[in-house]
């Protein structure tokens, strides 16, 4: 898809979004897509799915992910979101594999992510250890 139709999708959607009230429903139709999105304080989580998936299955996945996020981050907010993203979509990859829910435990979910940053951390103490070995030698 051209990145131009890709920004036009995402303004209309957008627009769709913000312009709803509060108390108005969570799905609503875009062309051939069922749009489904959730508010969290200040935070739109948006989703396009097909005519035949189900919208509260994919709004019970998004809060899923939203309270993972919340635990990983404690009360996520916007700042999370921009400056941590590489995180945000690891996890969002822990719980959904080819647009399907992967896995539903928010601890092994938690688990696998501590795993990659302990590992991450290991990674990058050791560049600094050689870099640092590089300049006295």
């Amino acid at each position: 898809m051209p990145p131009k139709a890709k920004t036009k999708i995402v303004k209309d959607v957008t627009q769709l979004v913000l312009g709803r009230r509060t108390r108005m429903c969570n799905f609503l139709e875009y062309k051939d897509t069922k749009v489904v999105y959730r508010r969290y304080a200040s935070l739109f989580f948006v989703c396009g799915i097909g005519s035949a998936d189900n919208e509260l299955v994919t709004l019970e996945i998004v809060h899923r992910y939203v309270e993972v996020l919340d635990r990983y981050f404690g009360n996520v907010c916007e700042l999370d979101l921009i400056f941590n993203f590489q995180k945000a979509y690891a996890i969002l990859d822990e719980l959904i594999i080819a647009g399907e829910l992967q896995e539903s435990s928010k601890k092994s979910v938690l688990r696998v992510v501590a795993q990659s940053d302990s590992i991450e951390e290991a990674e990058n103490s050791e560049d600094t250890l050689a870099r640092l070995g590089s300049r006295s030698g």
